[in-house]
């Protein structure tokens, strides 16, 4: 290993690496856990459709191509990985992403020989004509499924009507007919762009040593050289394209999604997503006053909930969930922002909001695979992982309200609704 530290994270000791290749590893042990985590990741998500190597020129390839790529990845020439790991008792899996690719497992028992199939079967792409023109007719069915699901329907129209040009506004899976461009050697072109080491993360948590980790990965890990790697987003205007859209799918209730775009110059810092996060806990969480009064009301239900969603060259808060009047639930949300601008947070609801996200910043800890997904976040995200006891710690309420005023501008505002065939 080319460099390694550690250091204490909530009071456990958290290794990492950095490898020769310029791969990075983050481990973090829990001894006394019967299940182990782990995860290898690459920075290649559905938004990478334009892109260069070294000094190529840029190409642009079709919509779904990463999703794709994290099908066919399992397979080889002879067992695929998930035959490899029925021997091993492990249960695997894999995602696709906006921005990341992740392939992952967990295990309460042969660790290491199910973080040997990993690192194996993530290095060496096995594509062919035949096999990936095999591979359409399955991916687009998982497409035209999701075309047909109401919230998958909901989120994508948002996408849409919020973003003009940026490819974030196209489904992680692309579409069918984008895929049908997709061959074996297109598949090889984007493998030998993104999947070199220095551009993924191993993350583990869990009942694992570090030694034993690091080691395996300095035996299977290549050193080789790393290319550069330049991205191209489309420019998009500060507006939303289209302000409203209301269409029908089989719903018992009326779903809505309200999105407000932001401007997303480059990634956020884990400073500005904590005060986010603290500033949408005030907003609509379960003790906030909007949400108590919505309920009473009758207008929102459990499903009422908010996100944040940012990446290279987007960003937006979504406000999401069911209700019988829609339209309603926006006004009185745009209300209880602008009163929120004019009145100031009370500083009691600003505590309040603190002390859970301090909990839940805690309680995220005690669970390997949401320590993984952390980890990966941050290494590929270019943000520091364990810091957000510190930060919500010295947080202030004069950041959260400069959110505020950053953030949730109606004029730059989209509505997506859905509702039942009989009341279109």
């Amino acid at each position: 290993m080319k460099q390694i530290t550690k250091r204490t994270v909530c009071g456990d000791t958290l290794w990492e690496a950095v490898h020769e290749s310029g791969l990075r590893v983050m481990i973090y042990p829990k001894e006394k856990y019967s299940t182990t985590y782990a995860m290898f990741s690459t920075a290649y998500g559905s938004i990478d459709e334009t892109f260069a190597r070294g000094d190529e020129d840029f190409v642009t390839v079709p919509a779904g191509i990463a999703h794709y790529l994290e099908h066919k990845m399992f397979e080889n020439e002879g067992e695929d990985a998930f035959e490899r790991y029925a021997r091993t008792g492990a249960s695997a899996n894999a995602y696709t992403t906006f921005d990341k690719t992740c392939y992952l497992f967990s295990c309460s028992k042969r660790f290491m020989e199910s973080l040997e199939i990993l690192l194996d079967f993530v290095q060496r792409p096995y594509f062919t004509p035949e096999t990936v023109q095999k591979e359409q007719g399955i991916i687009a069915q998982e497409i035209r499924m999701g075309e047909d699901h109401p919230a998958h329907k909901l989120i994508w129209n948002l996408l849409e009507d919020v973003y003009e040009s940026h490819p974030v506004r196209i489904s992680i899976a692309g579409t069918v007919e984008s895929i049908a461009k997709i061959d074996d050697q297109l598949l090889y072109r984007c493998y030998h762009t993104f999947y070199h080491p220095s551009n993924m993360v191993v993350t583990v948590a869990g009942n694992a040593d570090p030694e034993a980790v690091l080691a395996l990965v300095d035996r299977m890990v290549p050193t080789m050289p790393a290319p550069e790697i330049r991205r191209q987003f489309p420019q998009e205007p500060r507006t939303v394209m289209q302000k409203r859209r209301v269409e029908t799918a089989p719903v018992a209730l009326p779903m809505f999604a309200v999105g407000y775009k932001e401007d997303a110059a480059g990634r956020k810092t884990e400073e500005e997503l904590s005060a986010t996060d603290l500033l949408l806990r005030i907003l609509i969480g379960n003790t906030s006053p909007l949400y108590r009064r919505l309920q009473e009301q009758g207008l929102v239900n459990d499903e009422f909930d908010a996100e944040y969603l940012e990446g290279p060259g987007y960003a937006m808060v979504m406000v999401s969930g069911e209700s019988c009047d829609p339209d309603r639930v926006v006004d009185e949300l745009n209300r209880e922002v602008a009163r929120l601008r004019r009145e100031g947070i009370p500083e009691e609801d600003f505590e309040c909001a603190r002390r859970a996200a301090y909990g839940c910043a805690i309680a995220a800890y005690s669970n390997v695979g949401t320590l993984c997904n952390v980890m990966t976040d941050c290494a590929l995200g270019g943000r520091p992982f364990g810091v957000e006891q510190e930060i919500l710690h010295t947080m202030t309420r004069e950041r959260v309200e400069q959110r505020l005023q950053e953030e949730l501008d109606p004029d730059r505002m989209a509505v997506s609704i859905l509702v039942p065939p009989e009341e279109f």
